[in-house]
């Protein structure tokens, strides 16, 4: 059985394939339109997840889609009726919901058939739902408690409930116009953060200040019951809407607070102005509230399920800071955080949804690798190297000798201080390269960050990078030991390990963890072996392969960021390039 899943006109655009109930492919739509968050229909990720399932869309049982324009609705015409929102904020909304009606056009346009070829059952599912699944349906756990908390989706911010075998129960939720995503949201761009998605870079900001406006923040937003109240007198998007943009290309978000914010907290920073004190510490209160509300709802969820097990999604899932405080903060003793935990996830949501909760079949997958994008073969990335020019050294990786060879040279690169692009097989899905579109250094060098962050990314002094550790070493340098697959946790390095690790090392003895299990990326735990073994380390410095642009997916894009930055070499497959 073919079900197809899909995220669209909406940021981070998405697609994925499920066959009998195992997932083949899954990617976002970024990645093709070379476009960050790109919203929109996802008709090039459609085209690849079946080139990959070698069907066609004729073939289809099942096309699921992320969202459901009648759910809540009730709930959605009553706010309208208190809060008299404006005519085109209703444009905004009506526009999407009648997008979302054409979905079997959309798909004919896409795979180039007519309409009426697609014989597949068109489910369109409560976004949430789609959280809820592509966190527990595809989690190690028979039971767990769940948790969906995001901006907002179908008039909801928020739910929470409970998963046993192959069915969802839900608990509460929190409806428009009450959301912690909007307060993260609001404060990003207050912070002079512009771009849709730019929460991160506050997250970073977060550690090097005080949390000196933390009971002005509170004034905000506070618990409520099982979730959370914003005080809309510091806001205007339950009046006004949020002026956003989700037609085919980048979303854009208008700042939404309203002038009593900034009486409280002052004027908002530009873009361009220099980033003081007080932004780290409005950041750093942000980041306390945050937790504290994240904390209050888990506890309570905890209490109405008793369970060991925690499945969590949705955009504020993303926030891996308060994921690495979860077990210490309540009393989950386990936590699950898929590969794209964000709306790009909610296309392998939609599917497994529809395998299970809809069609009752019963969990035959466990999502635990990242790995589901293009591939490309050595002869693709030998004709890219030529066609710009590039001499390369051609060392075999499916040979043991010239492998080891291989690995061996990026290890000297590394110990010379030299930044290497690594581009090996499928690529990531999610945020986060995990070892197969990834620029990889030396941990050890303390200069290696301000290096990455200025001569190849072009971006902000302040944000960290990632350690990728065989999965064996964690308890060696984590004051945790817990598999961490997906960069989706934060956590305290150990007080001692330190000064060993300084690039990976973030300005309050934190690292955002990737353990790299030998099962599921052989060839990227060889090298970090390789380099421990030369260097006692068992880690690598890894951040993705990009520089201010989506995540390279091809060979030729992986090229063209090497010749534009000041990275030294780039591995293609079996080939070593340096630089002319």
């Amino acid at each position: 059985m073919n079900i197809l899943g899909i995220n669209a006109y909406h940021g981070d655009s998405s697609a994925s394939l499920i066959q009998d109930g195992q997932m083949v492919a899954a990617i976002e739509e970024e990645r093709f339109q070379r476009i960050k968050h790109w919203a929109g229909f996802p008709s090039e990720s459609i085209r690849y997840c079946l080139q990959v399932g070698g069907v066609d869309v004729t073939q289809l049982d099942h096309v699921a889609l992320s969202y459901n324009p009648k759910a809540n609705l009730n709930r959605k015409l009553l706010v309208t009726l208190q809060q008299r929102p404006s005519l085109s904020s209703l444009i905004d909304r009506f526009g999407k919901q009648s997008k979302s009606l054409g979905i079997r056009d959309n798909l004919a346009i896409a795979c180039n058939v007519l309409p009426e070829k697609i014989k597949a059952a068109i489910h369109t599912l409560e976004h949430h739902s789609t959280h809820f699944a592509s966190t527990f349906f595809v989690s190690p756990f028979e039971e767990a408690a769940i948790l969906s908390i995001d901006g907002m989706g179908d008039f909801v911010s928020t739910l929470s409930g409970v998963g046993k075998g192959n069915q969802l129960q839900y608990f509460e939720r929190t409806y428009f116009p009450h959301s912690l995503g909007y307060l993260y949201n609001a404060i990003t761009l207050y912070l002079g953060f512009p771009n849709y998605g730019d929460e991160y870079k506050v997250m970073g900001l977060a550690p090097y200040g005080e949390p000196e406006y933390l009971e002005e923040l509170r004034q905000l937003i506070s618990p409520q019951g099982d979730g959370l109240e914003l005080n809309l007198d510091y806001f205007n998007h339950h009046k006004n809407g949020i002026s956003m943009n989700w037609t085919g290309g980048i979303p854009t978000v208008l700042p939404f607070h309203s002038q009593k914010l900034e009486k409280l907290l002052g004027k908002p920073r530009q873009p361009q102005d220099e980033l003081t004190e007080k932004h780290q510490n409005i950041a750093t209160s942000l980041q306390v509230i945050t937790e504290e509300i994240i904390f209050h709802i888990l506890n309570r969820l905890w209490e109405r399920t008793k369970s060991d097990h925690l499945c969590l999604a949705g955009g504020v899932a993303m926030n891996s800071v308060a994921n690495g405080k979860i077990t210490q903060k309540t009393p989950f003793k386990q936590v699950y955080i898929p590969v794209g935990a964000a709306d790009n996830g909610t296309c392998f949501g939609a599917a497994f949804y529809v395998w299970n909760q809809v069609l009752k079949h019963p969990r035959n997958f466990v999502l635990e690798h990242g790995y589901w994008g293009s591939e490309f073969s050595d002869a693709e990335c030998l004709e890219a190297i030529a066609k710009h020019n590039l001499r390369s050294h051609y060392l075999p990786l499916d040979q043991p000798s010239d492998r080891q060879v291989m690995l061996e040279k990026v290890v000297d690169a590394m110990c010379d201080g030299k930044v290497i692009g690594w581009f090996q097989g499928r690529m990531e899905f999610g945020a986060r390269a995990l070892g197969n579109r990834s620029l990889v250094a030396d941990p050890r060098r303390s200069d290696m960050r301000d290096i990455i962050n200025l001569k190849i990314k072009f971006r902000e002094k302040f944000r960290p990078f990632a350690p990728s550790i065989l999965e064996e070493k964690v308890g060696e340098y984590f004051e945790i030991d817990d598999p961490t697959p997906f960069m989706e946790k934060v956590f305290k390095i150990k007080p001692e390990k330190r000064s060993q690790i300084p690039a990976v090392t973030h300005v309050d003895g934190t690292g955002r963890l990737q353990s790299v299990s030998y099962r599921t990326n052989p060839l990227y735990w060889d090298l970090i072996n390789t380099f421990a073994q030369r260097t006692g380390v068992p880690m690598l410095l890894n951040t993705s392969l990009n520089e201010n642009e989506p995540v390279v997916r091809t060979p030729n894009e992986a090229i063209a960021c090497f010749l534009r930055t000041s990275m030294d070499a780039i591995v293609l497959g079996s080939y070593y390039v340096e630089r002319p």
